[in-house]
């Protein structure tokens, strides 16, 4: 403004609110508050980065505090004061939701499954266990890999696959399901449900074992809309609405309805090849703790660190070591016997590491 004003001290407060929440993500309201003190202040005071995140995964109103773990707090002249304390907890909430949604835009996607817990019903077990469908092939060693519920003489009767993902907090995109077909029966059949539905959420008692597929045993924070399924044998996408936030790291395929009846016995039956779940885990930066009742949860902010996925990290580590077989190679090309020194890390950087977040 003119003569450098700030308009912040000019405009109402809600419209400057309503201003700076009109910005894309939290990352914008990180590089504003660069701008002053002022600018600061008044964003981490109005809590804008926490109000951008819910709106980006309204799961986060379930969340009671949120915990920075691992660090030390600075001694102040007014710690111990309400006001102190009372700013200390919304830079906190500052730092971890900017934090949040930075992870959830940098990281990159992938498989999010961790384990099979278990399936609803399974007609012969272990041949055709729910850990088959984490398996990519249908075959395995020549012999059939794949998940099938009992028969039923009502082709209503749902089914159910309860999965856990890679960490308690997963950003999830889209999940995949691959029916299977039957190439030893007659006429290759394809055991699709009709429709699928898809449940997030978190085992209630965690001193209880979730081998159980009843909805008692878990609380839902998530519940998608019905998905139709096609009776065909690929890997079929099944992409959310909107990035969802997996809060507790338990995921359930709803298999609604039968389509195929086995001409042996006559009964409907419900075959999955293999599931996917594709997003990114928000560990080992956050974790959570949950409280019961009411079915809120403390965010634990364990680093500020971005995330990465297990196959990352092992193909991180394979170009390591081809780049120092490829040194190794040419040092004895170049005549120099002995084993190569390497005075250096290799760190993967995102692009925007540049970003500067306030910790202090």
């Amino acid at each position: 403004m003119k003569n450098g004003d700030d308009f912040l001290n000019f405009l109402p407060c809600d419209l400057s609110i309503k201003i700076l929440t009109a910005l894309e993500g939290p990352s914008d309201l990180v590089r504003i508050t660069a701008v002053s003190r002022n600018w600061r202040h008044f964003v981490i005071r109005h809590g804008l980065c926490k109000h951008l995140s819910l709106q980006m995964f309204p799961q986060l109103s379930r969340v009671d505090r949120v915990n920075e773990l691992g660090g030390s707090t600075k001694g102040h002249a007014g710690a111990g004061s309400s006001n102190f304390m009372e700013w200390e907890a919304l830079e906190r909430e500052h730092r971890a939701y900017a934090f949040l949604a930075r992870c959830c835009l940098s990281t990159t996607a992938g498989d999010c499954i961790s384990e099979a817990i278990i399936a609803s019903s399974t007609d012969n077990y272990p041949e055709e266990s729910i850990c088959n469908t984490l398996e990519p092939r249908d075959r395995v060693a020549r012999t059939a890999s794949y998940w099938s519920s009992k028969g039923q003489k009502n082709p209503a009767v749902p089914e159910t696959l309860t999965y856990r993902l890679i960490a308690d907090l997963c950003v999830v995109t889209e999940i995949k399901i691959r029916p299977f077909q039957a190439y030893f029966q007659f006429g290759y059949p394809i055991y699709s449900a009709k429709s699928v539905r898809f449940c997030m959420g978190h085992i209630k008692d965690a001193d209880e074992s979730c081998q159980d597929s009843g909805t008692d045993r878990f609380a839902w924070t998530y519940t998608s809309q019905e998905f139709e399924m096609a009776q065909e044998n690929r890997l079929q996408t099944f992409k959310l609405p909107e990035p969802i936030l997996c809060i507790g790291g338990i995921l359930q395929i709803e298999l609604l309805s039968r389509v195929q009846r086995q001409e042996i016995d006559g009964l409907f039956y419900i075959c999955v090849s293999h599931v996917q779940v594709v997003g990114r885990p928000l560990s080992p930066a956050f974790s959570i703790q949950i409280l019961e009742p009411p079915e809120k949860f403390v965010l634990e902010v364990q680093s500020y660190s971005l995330p990465t996925l297990p196959e990352q990290m092992s193909s991180i580590t394979s170009l390591q070591m081809r780049v120092r077989d490829l040194e190794q190679i040419l040092n004895l090309l170049q005549g120099n016997g002995g084993e190569v020194e390497y005075g250096y890390e290799w760190e993967v950087e995102s692009d925007e590491d540049e970003e500067e977040f306030d910790m202090e």
